[in-house]
């Protein structure tokens, strides 16, 4: 069993988890449902959390992996990947900014910062999913 490769695909199934929950709490907010939507942001949140260790745990291991030359798709790919790191470098200060103004009850605050902040998470997660995918299975690194 190769760890990298493993940590890699849990990586993968953390981000689509969380964005599974992102859209499943943005949801519940537009139905009102604001007890049960605290629960799965902070769920969606907790999920992220244990992404960004397992990712962290996965360099530190393997290091990164560079798409090859030849492999199908590479400038689709690095077009990928750069937006989803750039945005990725967002996403903990709209996500902790978030969930502080929510748990505040600074709710118009919180739905304007949300507004922008949750397509980026919910990009960020489904992207992760695709490097993951385009990396590991269509380039076979």
């Amino acid at each position: 069993m190769d760890l990298n490769h493993t940590l890699a695909a849990l990586n993968a199934v953390l981000n689509g988890s969380a964005g599974v929950l992102l859209t499943i709490g943005w949801w519940l907010a537009r139905q009102g449902r604001r007890d049960t939507h605290k629960k799965v942001m902070l769920s969606a949140f907790g999920v992220s959390a244990l992404f960004l260790c397992s990712y962290l745990t996965r360099v530190a291991i393997g290091g990164t992996h560079p798409y090859p030359d030849d492999a199908p798709a590479r400038t689709f790919y690095l077009v990928m990947l750069a937006s989803h790191v750039i945005l990725a470098a967002t996403v903990p200060f709209f996500a902790v900014g978030g969930i502080y103004l929510g748990w505040k009850g600074h709710i118009d605050t919180h739905r304007r910062v949300m507004r922008i902040g949750l397509p980026i998470w919910l990009y960020v997660s489904v992207t992760g999913v695709g490097v993951y995918l385009m990396l590991y299975q269509l380039a076979g690194t």
